[in-house]
Protein backbone atom coordinates (compact mmCIF):
# COMPACT_ATOMS: atom_id res chain seq x y z
CA UNK A 1 0.00 0.00 0.00
CA UNK A 2 1.44 3.36 -1.30
CA UNK A 3 1.21 6.55 0.31
CA UNK A 4 -1.54 7.50 -0.91
CA UNK A 5 -3.72 5.04 -0.19
CA UNK A 6 -2.54 5.60 3.42
CA UNK A 7 -4.18 8.90 3.48
CA UNK A 8 -7.85 8.95 4.51
CA UNK A 9 -10.48 11.23 3.46
CA UNK A 10 -11.39 14.67 4.91
CA UNK A 11 -14.66 14.27 7.20
CA UNK A 12 -16.97 17.71 7.62
CA UNK A 13 -16.48 17.99 11.14
CA UNK A 14 -19.79 19.62 12.74
CA UNK A 15 -19.78 22.74 14.41
CA UNK A 16 -19.00 22.74 17.85
CA UNK A 17 -22.52 23.69 20.19
CA UNK A 18 -20.74 26.96 20.72
CA UNK A 19 -20.44 28.26 17.20
CA UNK A 20 -23.88 27.01 16.47
CA UNK A 21 -25.27 29.58 19.41
CA UNK A 22 -23.51 32.20 17.85
CA UNK A 23 -24.70 31.33 14.95
CA UNK A 24 -27.95 31.40 16.04
CA UNK A 25 -27.64 34.00 17.95
CA UNK A 26 -26.28 36.35 14.70
CA UNK A 27 -29.54 34.83 12.53
CA UNK A 28 -31.40 36.71 15.57
CA UNK A 29 -30.16 39.62 15.63
CA UNK A 30 -30.28 40.19 11.88
CA UNK A 31 -34.16 38.89 12.30
CA UNK A 32 -34.43 41.99 14.81
CA UNK A 33 -33.02 44.85 12.50
CA UNK A 34 -35.03 43.45 9.29
CA UNK A 35 -38.21 43.65 11.54
CA UNK A 36 -37.45 46.94 12.99
CA UNK A 37 -36.11 48.77 9.44
CA UNK A 38 -39.55 47.06 7.95
CA UNK A 39 -41.36 49.05 11.16
CA UNK A 40 -39.47 51.93 10.56
CA UNK A 41 -40.57 51.79 7.23
CA UNK A 42 -43.83 51.19 7.82
CA UNK A 43 -43.68 54.31 10.03
CA UNK A 44 -42.05 56.66 7.87
CA UNK A 45 -44.80 55.60 5.22
CA UNK A 46 -47.54 56.30 7.11
CA UNK A 47 -46.20 59.57 8.56
CA UNK A 48 -45.76 60.89 5.31
CA UNK A 49 -49.10 60.12 4.36
CA UNK A 50 -50.16 61.39 7.04
CA UNK A 51 -48.46 64.64 6.72
CA UNK A 52 -49.96 65.10 2.89
CA UNK A 53 -46.02 64.57 1.57
CA UNK A 54 -44.47 63.17 -1.39
CA UNK A 55 -41.16 61.94 -2.70
CA UNK A 56 -39.56 62.31 -6.04
CA UNK A 57 -36.87 61.23 -7.42
CA UNK A 58 -35.04 62.51 -10.42
CA UNK A 59 -32.30 61.59 -12.88
CA UNK A 60 -30.29 64.83 -13.88
CA UNK A 61 -28.64 63.79 -16.76
CA UNK A 62 -31.98 61.91 -18.10
CA UNK A 63 -34.66 64.24 -17.23
CA UNK A 64 -36.81 61.93 -15.72
CA UNK A 65 -38.36 61.96 -12.52
CA UNK A 66 -40.11 59.13 -10.52
CA UNK A 67 -43.08 60.67 -8.12
CA UNK A 68 -44.41 58.61 -5.44
CA UNK A 69 -48.28 58.03 -5.34
CA UNK A 70 -48.38 60.35 -2.39
CA UNK A 71 -47.27 63.04 -4.37
CA UNK A 72 -49.56 62.39 -7.14
CA UNK A 73 -52.48 62.41 -4.47
CA UNK A 74 -51.35 65.48 -3.49
CA UNK A 75 -52.48 67.37 -6.80
CA UNK A 76 -55.40 64.72 -7.70
CA UNK A 77 -53.74 62.79 -9.62
CA UNK A 78 -54.32 58.93 -9.98
CA UNK A 79 -50.89 56.27 -10.02
CA UNK A 80 -50.54 56.27 -13.95
CA UNK A 81 -51.65 59.95 -14.42
CA UNK A 82 -48.82 62.04 -13.95
CA UNK A 83 -45.89 61.99 -16.84
CA UNK A 84 -42.00 61.66 -15.78
CA UNK A 85 -40.42 64.33 -17.66
CA UNK A 86 -38.93 67.27 -15.54
CA UNK A 87 -40.81 69.58 -19.07
CA UNK A 88 -43.94 68.46 -17.59
CA UNK A 89 -42.97 69.15 -14.65
CA UNK A 90 -42.08 72.45 -14.84
CA UNK A 91 -45.12 73.24 -16.76
CA UNK A 92 -47.29 72.72 -13.78
CA UNK A 93 -45.50 75.07 -11.58
CA UNK A 94 -47.29 78.49 -11.29
CA UNK A 95 -45.85 80.78 -14.05
CA UNK A 96 -44.93 83.34 -11.40
CA UNK A 97 -43.00 80.96 -9.85
CA UNK A 98 -40.82 79.16 -12.34
CA UNK A 99 -38.35 81.60 -12.72
CA UNK A 100 -37.65 81.02 -8.88
CA UNK A 101 -38.00 77.51 -8.73
CA UNK A 102 -35.69 76.97 -12.08
CA UNK A 103 -33.13 79.33 -10.20
CA UNK A 104 -32.89 78.05 -6.50
CA UNK A 105 -32.70 74.81 -8.63
CA UNK A 106 -29.72 75.81 -10.42
CA UNK A 107 -27.92 77.32 -7.39
CA UNK A 108 -28.11 74.28 -5.67
CA UNK A 109 -26.97 72.02 -9.13
CA UNK A 110 -23.68 74.56 -9.37
CA UNK A 111 -23.03 74.14 -5.55
CA UNK A 112 -24.05 77.29 -4.04
CA UNK A 113 -26.91 75.88 -1.49
CA UNK A 114 -26.42 72.83 0.27
CA UNK A 115 -29.71 72.21 -0.22
CA UNK A 116 -32.72 72.86 -2.62
CA UNK A 117 -36.02 74.82 -0.96
CA UNK A 118 -38.67 76.56 -2.04
CA UNK A 119 -42.19 77.39 -1.57
CA UNK A 120 -44.72 77.83 -4.62
CA UNK A 121 -47.23 76.77 -6.27
CA UNK A 122 -48.52 73.48 -8.70
CA UNK A 123 -51.46 73.03 -10.63
CA UNK A 124 -53.58 70.45 -9.56
CA UNK A 125 -55.30 68.41 -11.90
CA UNK A 126 -58.84 70.12 -11.61
CA UNK A 127 -56.73 73.42 -12.67
CA UNK A 128 -56.70 75.25 -9.59
CA UNK A 129 -53.37 75.31 -7.42
CA UNK A 130 -51.82 74.52 -4.63
CA UNK A 131 -48.95 75.84 -2.80
CA UNK A 132 -46.35 73.51 -1.90
CA UNK A 133 -42.65 73.48 -0.29
CA UNK A 134 -40.69 71.85 -2.00
CA UNK A 135 -37.56 70.32 -0.44
CA UNK A 136 -34.27 68.00 -2.06
CA UNK A 137 -30.51 67.80 -2.42
CA UNK A 138 -28.40 66.04 -4.93
CA UNK A 139 -27.25 62.92 -4.09
CA UNK A 140 -24.84 62.14 -6.43
CA UNK A 141 -22.12 63.50 -8.20
CA UNK A 142 -19.79 62.71 -11.56
CA UNK A 143 -16.20 63.10 -11.13
CA UNK A 144 -16.65 66.71 -12.38
CA UNK A 145 -19.29 67.89 -9.70
CA UNK A 146 -21.85 67.67 -12.09
CA UNK A 147 -25.08 66.67 -10.49
CA UNK A 148 -26.36 63.33 -11.52
CA UNK A 149 -29.44 62.15 -9.47
CA UNK A 150 -31.85 64.30 -6.88
CA UNK A 151 -34.08 63.09 -4.20
CA UNK A 152 -36.44 65.24 -2.42
CA UNK A 153 -40.02 65.70 -0.96
CA UNK A 154 -43.35 67.99 -1.47
CA UNK A 155 -45.21 68.87 0.81
CA UNK A 156 -49.07 70.75 0.49
CA UNK A 157 -48.99 73.76 2.57
CA UNK A 158 -51.83 75.68 0.72
CA UNK A 159 -53.74 75.26 4.59
CA UNK A 160 -50.41 76.92 6.49
CA UNK A 161 -50.34 79.54 3.42
CA UNK A 162 -54.00 80.19 4.10
CA UNK A 163 -53.22 80.12 7.90
CA UNK A 164 -50.22 82.54 7.02
CA UNK A 165 -52.00 85.25 5.37
CA UNK A 166 -54.94 85.62 7.74
CA UNK A 167 -52.43 86.19 10.19
CA UNK A 168 -50.85 89.05 8.44
CA UNK A 169 -53.82 90.49 7.59
CA UNK A 170 -55.13 90.42 11.39
CA UNK A 171 -51.47 91.78 12.02
CA UNK A 172 -51.97 94.86 9.62
CA UNK A 173 -55.33 95.12 10.54
CA UNK A 174 -54.09 95.53 13.88
CA UNK A 175 -51.27 97.80 12.64
CA UNK A 176 -53.07 100.35 10.67
CA UNK A 177 -55.68 100.42 13.91
CA UNK A 178 -52.89 100.97 16.17
CA UNK A 179 -51.17 103.40 13.94
CA UNK A 180 -54.76 105.69 13.73
CA UNK A 181 -54.76 106.19 17.76
CA UNK A 182 -54.19 109.17 19.23
CA UNK A 183 -50.57 109.07 20.98
CA UNK A 184 -48.66 105.82 20.85
CA UNK A 185 -49.39 102.13 21.41
CA UNK A 186 -46.49 99.95 22.84
CA UNK A 187 -45.45 97.01 24.22
CA UNK A 188 -42.98 97.57 27.17
CA UNK A 189 -40.81 94.50 28.79
CA UNK A 190 -38.89 94.96 31.94
CA UNK A 191 -36.60 92.07 32.19
CA UNK A 192 -35.78 90.75 35.61
CA UNK A 193 -32.26 92.05 34.83
CA UNK A 194 -33.16 95.19 35.22
CA UNK A 195 -32.96 96.28 31.28
CA UNK A 196 -36.17 96.90 29.19
CA UNK A 197 -37.09 97.56 25.62
CA UNK A 198 -40.29 97.70 23.21
CA UNK A 199 -41.08 95.03 20.97
CA UNK A 200 -43.85 96.87 19.78
CA UNK A 201 -44.45 100.50 19.47
CA UNK A 202 -46.77 102.00 16.91
CA UNK A 203 -45.88 104.76 14.58
CA UNK A 204 -46.95 107.41 17.11
CA UNK A 205 -43.28 106.94 18.41
CA UNK A 206 -42.57 109.69 15.96
CA UNK A 207 -44.75 112.34 17.34
CA UNK A 208 -44.47 110.86 21.17
CA UNK A 209 -41.06 110.79 21.41
CA UNK A 210 -39.70 111.48 17.57
CA UNK A 211 -37.65 108.30 17.17
CA UNK A 212 -38.26 104.94 15.13
CA UNK A 213 -39.68 102.12 16.47
CA UNK A 214 -36.73 99.98 15.55
CA UNK A 215 -34.79 102.65 17.71
CA UNK A 216 -36.40 100.84 20.70
CA UNK A 217 -36.79 97.13 20.30
CA UNK A 218 -33.80 96.13 21.73
CA UNK A 219 -33.02 98.92 24.52
CA UNK A 220 -35.27 101.50 26.35
CA UNK A 221 -32.37 103.92 26.57
CA UNK A 222 -33.24 105.60 24.13
CA UNK A 223 -36.25 107.14 25.89
CA UNK A 224 -34.84 107.53 28.80
CA UNK A 225 -32.80 109.60 27.40
CA UNK A 226 -35.37 111.89 26.40
CA UNK A 227 -37.45 112.28 29.79
CA UNK A 228 -37.25 115.23 31.76
CA UNK A 229 -34.03 115.17 34.24
CA UNK A 230 -36.12 116.30 37.65
CA UNK A 231 -39.09 113.13 35.92
CA UNK A 232 -36.70 110.18 35.20
CA UNK A 233 -36.27 109.23 38.96
CA UNK A 234 -40.03 109.35 39.20
CA UNK A 235 -40.76 107.67 35.48
CA UNK A 236 -39.07 104.72 36.46
CA UNK A 237 -39.97 103.92 40.27
CA UNK A 238 -43.53 104.24 38.93
CA UNK A 239 -43.02 101.61 36.64
CA UNK A 240 -41.14 99.15 39.39
CA UNK A 241 -44.01 99.88 41.68
CA UNK A 242 -46.53 98.66 39.13
CA UNK A 243 -44.50 95.45 38.35
CA UNK A 244 -43.96 94.95 41.93
CA UNK A 245 -47.77 95.25 43.03
CA UNK A 246 -48.85 94.10 39.16
CA UNK A 247 -51.36 97.51 39.28
CA UNK A 248 -52.05 99.51 36.20
CA UNK A 249 -49.27 102.32 34.95
CA UNK A 250 -50.56 105.81 34.96
CA UNK A 251 -47.86 108.09 35.28
CA UNK A 252 -47.50 112.03 33.47
CA UNK A 253 -43.71 112.87 32.92
CA UNK A 254 -42.44 115.53 30.57
CA UNK A 255 -39.75 114.96 27.66
CA UNK A 256 -37.30 117.05 25.98
CA UNK A 257 -37.37 116.88 22.55
CA UNK A 258 -35.51 118.29 19.43
CA UNK A 259 -38.45 119.60 17.52
CA UNK A 260 -41.21 120.02 19.72
CA UNK A 261 -39.40 120.98 22.70
CA UNK A 262 -40.68 120.37 26.32
CA UNK A 263 -44.00 118.61 26.12
CA UNK A 264 -45.90 117.03 28.69
CA UNK A 265 -46.79 112.84 28.04
CA UNK A 266 -49.05 110.72 30.09
CA UNK A 267 -48.49 106.75 30.04
CA UNK A 268 -51.51 104.01 31.08
CA UNK A 269 -50.85 100.59 30.31
CA UNK A 270 -51.34 97.25 32.61
CA UNK A 271 -49.05 94.91 33.57
CA UNK A 272 -48.61 91.32 33.43
CA UNK A 273 -45.51 88.36 34.82
CA UNK A 274 -43.84 87.17 31.67
CA UNK A 275 -41.05 84.50 30.94
CA UNK A 276 -38.02 86.57 32.45
CA UNK A 277 -40.12 90.18 33.05
CA UNK A 278 -42.73 91.89 33.46
CA UNK A 279 -44.70 92.98 30.07
CA UNK A 280 -46.93 96.27 29.98
CA UNK A 281 -49.33 96.83 26.99
CA UNK A 282 -50.66 100.26 26.75
CA UNK A 283 -50.61 103.94 25.21
CA UNK A 284 -48.87 107.33 25.74
CA UNK A 285 -50.37 110.39 24.42
CA UNK A 286 -49.68 113.98 24.48
CA UNK A 287 -51.32 116.30 27.10
CA UNK A 288 -49.39 119.28 26.95
CA UNK A 289 -52.51 121.50 26.08
CA UNK A 290 -54.21 119.62 29.04
CA UNK A 291 -51.15 120.69 31.53
CA UNK A 292 -51.42 124.34 29.78
CA UNK A 293 -54.91 124.68 30.46
CA UNK A 294 -54.69 123.24 33.95
CA UNK A 295 -52.06 125.80 34.80
CA UNK A 296 -54.38 128.56 33.36
CA UNK A 297 -57.07 127.37 35.63
CA UNK A 298 -54.62 127.59 38.62
CA UNK A 299 -53.55 130.67 38.04
CA UNK A 300 -57.16 132.06 37.32
CA UNK A 301 -57.99 130.36 40.65
CA UNK A 302 -54.88 131.77 42.38
CA UNK A 303 -54.08 135.53 41.01
CA UNK A 304 -55.80 138.51 40.60
CA UNK A 305 -55.70 139.11 36.50
CA UNK A 306 -55.15 142.80 36.76
CA UNK A 307 -52.25 143.21 38.82
CA UNK A 308 -50.68 139.63 37.97
CA UNK A 309 -50.29 139.14 42.28
CA UNK A 310 -52.63 136.64 44.23
CA UNK A 311 -56.21 137.65 45.12
CA UNK A 312 -57.70 137.10 48.39
CA UNK A 313 -58.92 133.62 48.57
CA UNK A 314 -55.40 132.02 47.94
CA UNK A 315 -53.17 134.80 49.56
CA UNK A 316 -55.20 133.75 53.04
CA UNK A 317 -54.14 130.39 52.50
CA UNK A 318 -50.84 131.48 52.51
CA UNK A 319 -51.19 133.02 55.75
CA UNK A 320 -53.27 129.57 56.86
CA UNK A 321 -50.11 127.60 55.88
CA UNK A 322 -47.55 130.29 57.41
CA UNK A 323 -49.24 130.10 60.71
CA UNK A 324 -49.37 126.49 60.62
CA UNK A 325 -45.44 126.79 60.18
CA UNK A 326 -44.67 128.86 62.91
CA UNK A 327 -47.33 126.28 65.47
CA UNK A 328 -45.32 123.32 63.78
CA UNK A 329 -41.58 124.59 63.94
CA UNK A 330 -41.85 127.34 66.67
CA UNK A 331 -40.02 129.50 64.59
CA UNK A 332 -39.73 133.35 64.50
CA UNK A 333 -42.64 135.83 63.56
CA UNK A 334 -43.61 136.33 60.59
CA UNK A 335 -44.84 140.05 59.50
CA UNK A 336 -48.09 141.09 57.66
CA UNK A 337 -48.21 144.32 55.95
CA UNK A 338 -51.46 145.92 54.87
CA UNK A 339 -51.97 148.48 52.24
CA UNK A 340 -54.23 151.11 51.26
CA UNK A 341 -53.83 153.49 48.06
CA UNK A 342 -54.69 156.88 49.61
CA UNK A 343 -57.52 159.13 47.71
CA UNK A 344 -57.95 156.10 45.30
CA UNK A 345 -61.60 157.50 44.48
CA UNK A 346 -60.58 160.44 43.55
CA UNK A 347 -58.21 159.35 41.37
CA UNK A 348 -60.77 157.34 39.66
CA UNK A 349 -63.14 160.18 39.42
CA UNK A 350 -60.61 162.89 38.25
CA UNK A 351 -59.09 160.49 35.46
CA UNK A 352 -61.45 157.77 34.45
CA UNK A 353 -61.27 154.01 35.82
CA UNK A 354 -59.19 153.03 32.72
CA UNK A 355 -56.35 155.27 35.05
CA UNK A 356 -57.61 153.87 38.00
CA UNK A 357 -56.44 150.61 36.78
CA UNK A 358 -53.32 151.63 35.50
CA UNK A 359 -52.43 152.56 39.17
CA UNK A 360 -53.10 149.43 40.35
CA UNK A 361 -50.75 148.08 38.20
CA UNK A 362 -48.18 150.29 38.55
CA UNK A 363 -48.21 150.00 42.58
CA UNK A 364 -48.23 145.97 42.21
CA UNK A 365 -45.39 146.40 40.00
CA UNK A 366 -43.51 148.41 42.45
CA UNK A 367 -44.49 145.39 45.12
CA UNK A 368 -43.27 142.78 43.24
CA UNK A 369 -39.91 144.07 42.47
CA UNK A 370 -39.52 144.55 46.20
CA UNK A 371 -40.30 141.07 47.53
CA UNK A 372 -37.94 138.66 48.06
CA UNK A 373 -37.85 134.71 46.90
CA UNK A 374 -40.13 133.81 49.83
CA UNK A 375 -42.46 136.99 50.20
CA UNK A 376 -45.85 136.48 49.32
CA UNK A 377 -48.15 139.60 47.83
CA UNK A 378 -51.74 139.63 47.34
CA UNK A 379 -54.78 142.51 46.67
CA UNK A 380 -57.68 141.70 48.53
CA UNK A 381 -59.94 143.70 47.15
CA UNK A 382 -60.36 147.13 45.08
CA UNK A 383 -57.09 149.16 45.88
CA UNK A 384 -56.15 147.36 49.43
CA UNK A 385 -53.23 145.23 49.28
CA UNK A 386 -50.86 143.12 51.54
CA UNK A 387 -47.54 141.23 51.90
CA UNK A 388 -46.77 138.18 54.47
CA UNK A 389 -43.34 138.20 54.85
CA UNK A 390 -42.05 134.71 56.57
CA UNK A 391 -38.93 135.01 59.15
CA UNK A 392 -39.16 139.22 59.03
CA UNK A 393 -39.48 140.52 62.51
CA UNK A 394 -41.02 144.14 63.36
CA UNK A 395 -37.90 146.49 62.34
CA UNK A 396 -37.43 144.50 59.07
CA UNK A 397 -40.74 144.81 57.98
CA UNK A 398 -40.98 148.87 58.59
CA UNK A 399 -37.58 148.59 56.28
CA UNK A 400 -39.09 147.16 53.43
CA UNK A 401 -42.94 149.05 54.03
CA UNK A 402 -40.32 152.87 54.31
CA UNK A 403 -38.70 151.20 50.89
CA UNK A 404 -42.03 150.97 48.97
CA UNK A 405 -43.05 154.39 49.69
CA UNK A 406 -39.83 155.66 48.36
CA UNK A 407 -40.24 153.86 45.19
CA UNK A 408 -44.13 155.17 44.59
CA UNK A 409 -42.74 158.96 45.04
CA UNK A 410 -39.44 157.89 42.83
CA UNK A 411 -41.46 156.17 40.41
CA UNK A 412 -44.03 158.11 39.69
CA UNK A 413 -47.43 157.05 37.38
CA UNK A 414 -47.17 159.15 34.17
CA UNK A 415 -50.10 159.94 32.56
CA UNK A 416 -49.46 161.75 29.27
CA UNK A 417 -47.42 164.18 30.42
CA UNK A 418 -49.00 164.45 34.14
CA UNK A 419 -48.32 162.75 37.37
CA UNK A 420 -50.98 160.89 39.06
CA UNK A 421 -49.93 161.42 42.41
CA UNK A 422 -49.97 158.72 44.88
CA UNK A 423 -49.53 157.73 48.41
CA UNK A 424 -49.80 154.83 51.06
CA UNK A 425 -51.14 153.90 53.58
CA UNK A 426 -49.41 150.62 55.82
CA UNK A 427 -50.19 148.93 58.68
CA UNK A 428 -47.82 146.49 59.98
CA UNK A 429 -48.47 143.45 62.80
CA UNK A 430 -46.12 140.36 63.16
CA UNK A 431 -47.57 136.87 63.03
CA UNK A 432 -47.27 135.00 66.14
CA UNK A 433 -47.34 131.15 67.35
CA UNK A 434 -49.61 131.86 69.90
CA UNK A 435 -52.12 133.20 67.38
CA UNK A 436 -54.84 130.78 67.04
CA UNK A 437 -56.21 131.68 63.58
CA UNK A 438 -54.97 133.85 60.48
CA UNK A 439 -57.93 136.26 62.04
CA UNK A 440 -56.03 137.74 64.96
CA UNK A 441 -52.92 138.84 62.69
CA UNK A 442 -55.18 140.33 60.11
CA UNK A 443 -57.54 142.40 62.80
CA UNK A 444 -54.25 143.89 64.21
CA UNK A 445 -52.78 144.74 60.52
CA UNK A 446 -55.97 146.31 59.58
CA UNK A 447 -56.09 148.00 62.66
CA UNK A 448 -52.92 149.39 62.65
CA UNK A 449 -53.95 150.09 58.58
CA UNK A 450 -57.22 152.01 59.82
CA UNK A 451 -55.06 154.37 62.15
CA UNK A 452 -52.67 155.18 59.29
CA UNK A 453 -55.87 156.58 57.35
CA UNK A 454 -57.28 157.92 60.34
CA UNK A 455 -53.87 160.44 61.12
CA UNK A 456 -53.74 161.71 58.12
CA UNK A 457 -53.07 159.18 55.04
CA UNK A 458 -49.36 158.35 53.83
CA UNK A 459 -48.12 157.11 56.80
CA UNK A 460 -46.87 153.81 58.46
CA UNK A 461 -48.38 152.65 61.81
CA UNK A 462 -47.49 149.25 63.36
CA UNK A 463 -49.14 147.32 65.73
CA UNK A 464 -47.09 144.09 66.89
Amino acid sequence: MTEIDRVEPDVCEPPEPEEIARLKAEVGRLQTELDATRANEERMALAIDVSETGIWDRDVTTGIIEYSPGWKAILGYGVDEVTHFIEDSYKRVHPDDLAYVQGTIQDHFDAKTPAYEVEHRLRCKDGSYKWVSSRGKVVARDADGKPLRMIGTTSDITALRLMSEQLKQTVDLITNLTNEVPGMVFQYRQRDDGTSCLPYASTGIHDIYELEPSCVVDTAAAIEALIHPEDLAGYLASLNASAAELAPWHHEFRVCLQRQGVRWRQGNARPRRDDGGTVWHGVIVDITDQKRSEAELRQFATIDHLTELFNRRHFLLQMEAELARLWRDETGPAAILMFDLDHFKSINDRWGHAVGDQVLRHFSSVLRRVLRKSDVGGRLGGEEFALLLPDTDIAQASAIARRIQQRITDEPLMHATTIVPLTLSIGITLMHSADTTIGASLGRSDDALYTAKKDGRNRIVLNP
